[in-house]
């Protein structure tokens, strides 16, 4: 059974599921930063996914890093994959500008997370809807019939 690193959950919000991914929000105002997570057990690395969800990974990041680029306007996409401190295999995808606080280093270890206000959120969320857009059905429900996003 999939269950999400604590460190995962006490770092974001989730924002629903595409069919293999969660889909989080790093809870960071300074940079628009998802965070994709297959929903498999005991998987580290990306080569460790069957062939089948390797494809729907690659499908599901290539969807959102096109789209954030898209609706964000981004002037680089960063993705990447490191796992050093949380060994669950979680794609980071973030936003970057040559603005940016950390442009053009990465952007971890630049400067404490500034989580977002109520409305920060609440304008990023309505982004996220249209970073979904055409996508919007891959997001499902969850158990009880409630729309994660």
């Amino acid at each position: 059974m999939f269950t999400l690193h604590p460190q995962l959950e006490a770092d974001t919000i989730m924002l629903g599921d595409f069919p293999l991914c969660r889909l989080l929000l790093m809870n960071d105002a300074a940079y628009p930063w998802f965070i994709l997570v297959p929903r498999r057990e005991d998987i580290r690395e990306i080569f460790e996914l069957d062939e089948a969800d390797q494809a729907a990974f690659l499908q599901e990041s290539t969807f959102l890093a096109r789209r954030l680029s898209e609706v964000f306007a981004a002037d680089k996409i960063n993705v990447a994959a490191l796992g050093n401190l949380v060994p669950q295999l979680h794609v980071h995808h973030i936003v970057r500008y040559h603005d940016d606080p950390a442009w053009p280093a990465p952007v971890w270890g630049k400067a404490p997370a500034r989580p977002y206000t109520p409305k920060e959120l609440a304008a990023m969320l309505l982004k996220v809807g249209l970073v979904l857009g055409e996508g919007a059905e891959l997001v499902n429900e969850d158990e009880e019939g409630e729309d994660r996003t």
